[in-house]
């Protein structure tokens, strides 16, 4: 296991010092102060706080650094080249059910690293069970201090493959059935789990075999994108291009799996 980095232990601290709260308000669910940002959109009193203090932490350690905050929005940093990107609580609609399946987003992009920037960092946390997936560009993918690898499947049969469904004010339901009825009789299983940073990481880790999900924000995916590139994995939008970001659409698995699962979106979506 390589030594962390300053970089992943600054976001592991930030994280884990968010951690307490989020776990405290999730025992308290239903007595959570609740605002609405848009249809079947919320942000709980929990969601700002866990954002607050992770901020906080962050910009002690990278004063000069920008951000894009899910809640806060964005800041150019004087630094000019590294930003922080965070969803302090991905899984917001879970957490204010009681269902225990969120995480903490925290990416580095550079902006010097590639053209129109690149994730050189990541972390995903999952505070109930004190899981923290994480990656740096070039040095792997790893849960807590074991190397991650995608799955080695190569089926469509035996895989089991992760998504998102559009809901209310958000996603295009007819073009996500279209895809849902190519994909569902090729694989043994389609999960729908509601943290697509948390999904991602479950790639890296082989716990899915694949994921697709469209209508998404960087903070929902800038960690796990690089997560799973770390672990040998590939990531594409739908038409097999390099725009996943930019499309706010995503394919993510293994070399084999990608391919097939590629193939059924991409011809879904001509038909």
């Amino acid at each position: 296991m390589p030594a962390h980095s300053s970089l992943i232990t600054i976001m592991e601290k930030a994280a884990r010092k968010a951690a307490p709260r989020l776990r405290r308000d999730f025992n308290e669910v239903e007595a959570l102060q609740v605002s609405r940002k848009g249809p079947a959109d919320f942000v709980s009193a929990a969601d700002n706080a866990a954002e607050q203090t992770i901020r906080e932490v962050l910009m002690q350690a990278r004063p000069d650094w920008g951000y894009v905050m899910e809640e806060i929005g964005e800041k150019k940093g004087q630094n000019g080249r590294f930003r922080w990107i965070v969803d302090p609580l991905d899984g917001t609609t879970n957490f204010l059910h009681g269902v225990p399946h969120f995480a903490v987003s925290i990416a580095v992009e550079d902006a010097e690293a590639g053209p129109g920037g690149t994730i050189v960092a990541g972390l995903v946390y999952q505070p109930l069970t004190d899981e923290s997936f994480w990656a740096e560009k070039g040095k792997g993918a790893w849960l807590q201090d074991r190397r991650l690898r995608v799955s080695a499947r190569r089926d469509l049969a035996d895989s089991l493959i992760a998504t998102g469904i559009p809901f209310m004010g958000h996603g295009d339901m007819a073009r996500f059935e279209s895809i849902l009825h190519a994909v569902a009789p090729e694989v043994s299983g389609i999960r729908r789990f509601g943290s697509a940073a948390l999904d991602l990481a479950w790639v890296a880790a082989g716990r899915f075999d694949g994921f697709w999900e469209s209508d998404l924000k960087l903070w929902d995916v800038a960690a796990g994108i690089l997560l799973v590139r770390e672990a040998g994995g590939f990531i594409s939008d739908f038409r097999g291009g390099d725009r996943a970001v930019e499309r706010g659409e995503i394919i993510a698995a293994s070399d084999a799996i990608h391919s097939r699962l590629h193939r059924l979106i991409a011809g879904a979506l001509r038909g």
